[in-house]
């Protein structure tokens, strides 16, 4: 490739890369403590409050995810030009741009997007959708299980016992809390819990094909993609394909 061919691209502005890796270390931190929280024998693990302090940290540690994410969301409508989210998800004209990507492709320049390319845009859609499922029903399981804002206070109040004061609940304590309240609480958030784990088993596939795909698209066409993320910027030896 003849470098004086070469033209750089600004890609993504500092703001989306560092959404990127906080909401990378933060998807880390989540999965390695769900992983405890459900294999704490194994682990040596067991007692109340070591499932408490646990789920404390998994819930801290959520809500830097779930702010990151609200903070992502407000820059998807008044950012700039490639935070908007009409560049990140399918919308008006995709159709269009997904037939323009497939001609692309069969030439060899699939990866040749300043962008996300169409099949990008589909897959940033499921794992958008999935991490605002995670963090709904992390939220509510975060004020079911330990109390814990924005829903904590709520349901403490609903189950604590006539006379308790429900800011001097204990998670998993159940001498202060009606029995029928509190059961019909469990009932209640199992739905959720349920969705939140399989959420979560769900992102991590995706988030394993997008590693395999971002990797295989560098070592096929030798190109800026993985550094982009760091530099916010894509070097390319022809124009490319969405500009």
């Amino acid at each position: 490739m003849n470098e004086q061919q070469l033209q750089e691209y600004t890609v993504w502005p500092a703001a989306v890369r560092w959404f990127h890796w906080i909401n990378f270390v933060c998807i880390s931190g989540l999965l390695v403590m769900g992983v405890i929280m459900l294999y704490m024998p194994v682990f040596g693990i067991s007692g109340n409050e070591a499932k408490i302090g646990l789920k404390v940290v998994h819930v801290l540690i959520g809500y830097v995810f779930v702010i990151n994410l609200l903070v992502r969301l407000v820059l998807g409508f008044v950012g700039s030009a490639n935070m908007r989210w009409g560049k990140t998800f399918p919308g008006k004209g995709f159709i269009a741009e997904a037939k323009r990507f497939k001609a692309a492709d069969a030439k060899g320049r699939g990866h040749a997007w300043v962008g996300h390319n169409p099949q990008a845009k589909v897959a940033l859609s499921l794992i958008y959708l999935l991490m605002f499922t995670m963090a709904v029903t992390g939220l509510v399981r975060a004020g079911t299980d330990i109390y814990y804002p924005p829903f904590g206070s709520y349901f403490a109040s609903q189950v604590a016992k006539e006379g308790v004061d429900p800011a001097s609940l204990v998670p998993y304590d159940k001498r202060h809390v009606d029995k029928a309240a509190y059961k019909a609480l469990g009932k209640f958030k199992g739905p959720y819990g349920t969705v939140h784990l399989y959420s979560a088993y769900a992102l991590l596939a995706l988030i394993v094909l997008h590693i395999f795909a971002v990797v295989l698209v560098e070592v096929r066409y030798e190109g800026s993609l993985i550094s982009s993320i760091f530099s916010g910027r894509k070097i390319f030896s022809s124009p490319p394909e969405d500009q």
